[in-house]
């Protein structure tokens, strides 16, 4: 499976919840399998989906997943020990581990190599780590989303792209949309 194949598979199971989503592709992908008003499309931040859904999810009650790649998670490292040391029982972070950068080319990250993400945010204290295979990730992120637990999911699946067509909404709509999302969860 490819992330695209992963983003499809996690519709039905992310549908009622407040997703932010990673820059590029995985944003694109998911705006092409289901727009939704709860979706946060990232369109120019990478490596700050994880950050942005954990402060969101410190800021309010209703469940938030945040969606990340691997590549992303790598810019922004520090995202894994901030998450261990401010613990939300409604955050779970779904990082699709392809081993790229799948937005610019396939390039190949560490994560592909030698660097686990589940033993990188195990030492920086996040508890409830689980490495999965892509064909898994959907029961994973079921059980994930029961616990009601902060979780770390790595999503190993394998690189690749789809043809997607960009998202045609004005960043505002995005965020004024998802905004009035939120009140409305927590009124």
């Amino acid at each position: 499976m490819i992330r695209s194949e992963i983003i499809k598979s996690i519709v039905p199971v992310i549908r009622d919840h407040l997703v932010v989503c990673n820059i590029g592709l995985p944003s694109q992908e998911l705006f092409m399998h289901e727009d939704k008003p709860s979706n946060f499309y990232m369109l120019g931040t990478m490596g700050l989906s994880s950050s942005i859904g954990l402060g969101l999810a410190l800021a309010q009650q209703a469940k938030v997943i945040a969606i990340d790649g691997d590549g992303s998670v790598l810019t922004n490292l520090g995202t894994l020990p901030t998450i261990a040391n401010n613990v939300a029982d409604n955050f779970i972070l779904l990082i699709v581990d392809n081993g790229s950068y799948g937005s610019t080319g396939d390039q190949p990250t560490y994560a592909g190599k030698k660097t686990s993400l589940a033993a990188v945010a195990k030492a920086c204290g996040c508890e409830n780590v689980v490495e999965c295979q892509a064909e898994e990730t959907a029961d994973v992120l079921r059980e994930a989303i029961a616990s009601d637990r902060m979780t770390i999911i790595v999503s190993k699946c394998e690189s690749g792209n789809v043809p997607v067509s960009v998202i045609d909404l004005d960043p505002a709509v995005i965020r004024h949309r998802f905004m009035q999302e939120v009140a409305t969860r927590n009124a």
